[in-house]
């Protein structure tokens, strides 16, 4: 062999080497810009509360909400939890006369929210909720909705808020919840709430102890009432035989 050959030769395995190397350890920075989805968690946190506006093609607000939401992923019978993170949740979706649909997607194609509301007469509801997860590496989606409801029925013009927690099974493996709920949809005057309204779960919750005490104050008075009467038997018993 030459002894011009040797440099050579030696050039191109350090080369090669080098390359080697970069192919199997990429650059923290491509690692970087790597699509991030949501992760698991094995505990169950509250959600943090997010704003979203959708808004026409005139830039008119047709839905204005806050909410927190939490999904809830079943597998062999154990949950895991994902709380949506307003801060990388992007509001897309489309507003008509009758239908509006409030679309939030999130960490790169990781799963979306859909609401899709309805008009009719003077009563907007929720008619549809369609949800998609895709933790970890996007291998497996868990998808769900639920449809053909009337759910958060309000009257047009005010706003539905809710403090209780509202859970909703999409399907065998997907579950969401909301949490700390507000909304109007169609009509917004100056793009704010309008008069608030208490949602069914709050009302129940205050009329139970109502009910309650109200049923127990009723007892009592029956039991009292009926001492005064089997009192007064024995008086008029003792008296017939005097």
């Amino acid at each position: 062999m030459h002894r011009e050959t040797i440099p050579f030769l030696l050039v191109v395995i350090i080369m090669g080497n080098s390359l080697m190397t970069a192919a199997l350890d990429p650059k923290p920075t491509e690692q970087a810009n790597l699509p991030k989805r949501p992760v698991l968690q094995p505990k169950e946190t509250v959600p943090v509360t997010g704003n979203y506006v959708l808004k026409d093609s005139a830039g008119t607000s047709c839905i204005k909400l806050s909410m927190g939401v939490e999904y809830i992923v079943i597998e062999k019978k154990k949950p895991s939890y994902f709380n949506l993170d307003p801060t990388t949740t992007k509001t897309t979706g489309r507003c008509a006369e009758k239908e509006a649909v409030l679309s939030l997607a999130f960490q790169g194609k990781g799963g979306y929210l859909n609401l899709t509301f309805e008009k009719e007469g003077n009563l907007t509801y929720v008619s549809k909720i369609t949800a998609n997860l895709a933790p970890g590496k996007g291998i497996k989606n868990y998808p769900g909705v639920i449809e053909h409801e009337k759910l958060f029925p309000t009257v047009a013009g005010r706003s539905l808020k809710c403090y209780s927690q509202t859970e909703f099974h999409l399907s065998e493996n997907l579950r969401v919840k909301i949490v700390s709920l507000q909304f109007q949809a169609f009509k917004l005057t100056n793009g704010k709430f309008g008069k608030e309204v208490e949602c069914r779960a709050d009302f129940i919750k205050k009329i139970i102890p109502i009910i309650f005490g109200a049923t127990v104050v009723g007892l009592l008075l029956i039991a009292v009432l009926s001492f005064l009467i089997i009192r007064d038997h024995h008086r008029q018993a003792g008296y017939d035989r005097i």
